[in-house]
């Protein structure tokens, strides 16, 4: 980055291209140390004045220079510390890593390669918002978290350094300042200017609020009070009531954080990857970078079905490792809840290249489709005792691209697992299983909430797939010969239109 663009008011440029991040960012992060210095001095004033007793105690001007000296001794040190954590904390962009180094009497230094990253958010809590600050998130490929956390820069900056390091990652050839040749090893990136977005699609709050009620949660609480209403009822015994308190605190507090996470949800896609926001009080800001992305879910459960919803979940490098559940389960949503055009449209983003002539056709299949509709290969009948509900659902089909497997006969299922991200197969077989001369199929990806998995498949069937995927996988593997997400797939150059193979068919399964 420039030392004019990183300059401005954000980071002080240091020796060797080295900067830092913003003042106030000791003082965002830390506000809940000066909260409770301020309700530790404070709390005996407060519980006597909600007393109706006087609010200075008799004996207290002998006291106070002692408790005004503690205070603000306490105080001192409490600011101090936070100028120094900012004083020590350093990040850089050079030489194909982001660098951060913090820490005054234990040091500590991490590093990112920039052909790793895998995914960059900007994120924006309550208070960070005010001062019109964000954190930087880096995911690594082989990193067990976050790998670097930068906490907090100015908006405008934030965005500009995460272009910058997805220009430079995504091996993007213009990502220089016009005139500029390339960074010498320790001097700071060229600035790179952000990429155009087009919007994709945009989650209405009616219909996330709509998921919400509608949602598994729902239906087992309020099953379990009309059970605690009978029981009650039955037996004369209101303690029965009692047990739904906690379950609507439970629910309310989950309600909230999901539609807090999941409000003004909406999906652009640009050269540099599929972009998410979405946030209610707290903002965050997604980049995925196309064939970044290891595994992709696509669900819907009976009570969402007459309406035509589906959620998608991912699996990427980092985000199933997440430290905080809450916090990965929100990270790993592509989407939601959307209907099935806006399935295929996140689709068309996550794999462009379907491998097939009929991808709307075939993936629709997947979603709701049963037997050998779409190519797909179920269950054999000699098995159906194993599934009776679903063996005619549980099956895979194969394009020239990815693996997908279908599942599910009231809890509908889709994984999608390009051929690349294959890491490794398992057949597993158990006694039950080999009576019925069927097997289960499982692919290993990084960690995350999709799990790829095909069930009782016919025997010859998942020996003739562990091969075929083998070589595929092995193939697919062989074609990537960079990190460089840019090089692997052609980014979107302007706006979903009809001549999208996805678009044009979901219009016509719609």
């Amino acid at each position: 980055m420039p030392p004019a663009a990183a300059g401005r008011d954000t980071a002080a440029a240091s020796d060797d291209g080295w900067l830092r991040v913003h003042p106030a960012s000791p003082f965002v992060r830390g506000w809940f140390a000066l909260a409770a210095i301020a309700f530790f001095f404070g709390r005996d004033i407060f519980e006597r004045a909600l007393q109706g007793q006087p609010v200075f105690e008799e004996g207290l001007g002998r006291r106070a220079p002692w408790l005004l000296g503690g205070g603000a001794a306490v105080l001192v040190v409490a600011v101090l510390g936070f100028v120094l954590t900012w004083y020590f904390t350093k990040y850089q962009v050079s030489g194909g890593y982001v660098r951060v180094t913090s820490g005054l009497l234990f040091r500590q230094h991490r590093q990112a390669r920039l052909d790793r990253v895998q995914a960059i958010d900007i994120v924006q809590p309550l208070l960070a918002r005010i001062f019109g600050l964000a954190e930087l998130k880096f995911e690594v490929a082989d990193a067990g978290e976050s790998a670097v956390r930068l906490a907090y820069l100015k908006i405008d900056d934030a965005r500009q350094l995460r272009a910058t390091i997805l220009a430079r990652a995504s091996g993007a050839a213009a990502v220089a300042v016009p005139g500029a040749g390339a960074p010498e090893a320790g001097q700071p990136a060229p600035a790179a200017v952000e990429a155009p977005e087009f919007p994709v699609l945009a989650v209405p709050p009616s219909r996330l609020l709509g998921s919400l009620l509608l949602s598994e949660q729902s239906f087992f609480v309020v099953a379990g009070g009309a059970a605690s209403v009978v029981l009650s009822a039955v037996t004369d015994n209101r303690a029965f009531y009692f047990y739904l308190v906690p379950a609507a605190l439970g629910l309310a507090a989950g309600y909230w954080n999901f539609f807090n996470r999941g409000y003004n949800f909406t999906a652009a896609v640009s050269p540099d990857g599929i972009r998410l926001r979405y946030g209610l009080l707290d903002t965050q800001a997604q980049t995925l970078p196309p064939g970044r992305i290891q595994a992709v879910k696509v669900a819907q459960s009976p009570l969402w079905r007459p309406f035509g919803w589906y959620r998608m979940q991912v699996n990427v490098a980092g985000y199933g490792q997440s430290g905080n559940a809450v916090e990965g389960n929100t990270r790993t949503i592509l989407l939601p809840v959307g209907k099935l055009p806006d399935v295929l449209a996140m689709l068309s983003l996550v794999l462009p290249d379907p491998g097939t002539d009929q991808p709307a056709a075939v993936f629709a299949a997947g979603l709701d489709g049963r037997d050998s509709d779409g190519g797909f290969t179920t269950t054999p009948r000699r098995a159906w005792l194993l599934a009776p509900f679903a063996w005619r659902r549980n099956g895979f089909a194969a394009t020239d691209t990815a693996l997908l497997i279908r599942s599910g006969r009231w809890w509908l299922e889709l994984v999608v697992v390009p051929h690349q991200r294959t890491q490794s197969l398992a057949l597993q077989q158990g006694p039950v299983a080999r009576r019925f001369r069927v097997a289960d199929l499982v692919l290993h990806t990084t960690a995350g909430p999709v799990a790829p998995r095909l069930a009782q498949a016919g025997l010859d069937e998942a020996r003739q797939l562990f091969n075929d995927q083998s070589a595929r996988a092995r193939l697919a593997r062989k074609r990537q010969t960079t990190e460089q997400w840019l090089q692997q797939v052609a980014p979107a150059s302007g706006p979903m239109t009809t001549s999208d193979p996805y678009q044009q068919e979901g219009q016509q399964h719609a």
